[in-house]
């Protein structure tokens, strides 16, 4: 029993030593990660004026909030072109983002595209991306208006 013992005491060793090192490498590679940063869900209130005729263009004003307590005053400018006519106002929009890491990530411009009908009263909602961001807009206006469009939904802070 003894003479097995020695024999199989050093490799036993080495890959106890083995396991050990591997798991301290492991608990190294942890610590020196940075820290994922928190994220956070955000909305948005708007409003929005528009025309087209061919060349589609909407201007609005609107506010982002987060849960993580961030907020911004926002302007809004849709602009875009297909076989599009009328007139359009939503005086009651929501807009809702994908997950993000702060309110900075959520300016730009998104891509947009649309299909449009109404008479009178009427509701809308799209879905726009830009990047690894996503927004989803509704609401509730009136116009008289028909067609579809592509183009891009710009948010930035406003002044």
């Amino acid at each position: 029993m003894n003479r097995v013992l020695r024999t199989w005491a050093a490799p036993l060793a080495c890959l106890f030593l083995l396991i050990a090192s591997g798991a301290l490498a492991q608990e190294e590679k942890k610590k020196e990660e940075p820290p994922k940063a928190a994220m956070t869900k955000c909305h948005m209130t708007f409003s929005v004026k528009g025309w087209s005729a061919f060349y589609k263009t909407s201007k609005g004003t609107g506010t982002i909030t987060c849960d993580n307590g961030q907020s911004a005053k926002v302007a809004i400018k849709a602009t875009g072109g297909g076989i599009t006519f009328g007139t359009s106002e939503v005086a009651d929009g929501t807009g809702k983002f994908s997950e993000v890491s702060g309110i900075e990530e959520l300016f730009g411009s998104y891509a947009e595209s649309e299909a449009h009908a109404g008479a009178g009263k009427s509701a809308d909602a799209q879905a726009l991306k830009k990047g690894k961001v996503n927004l989803t807009l509704s609401g509730t206006g009136k116009g008289v208006n028909i067609g579809f469009a592509f183009g891009k939904f710009t948010i930035t802070k406003a002044e």
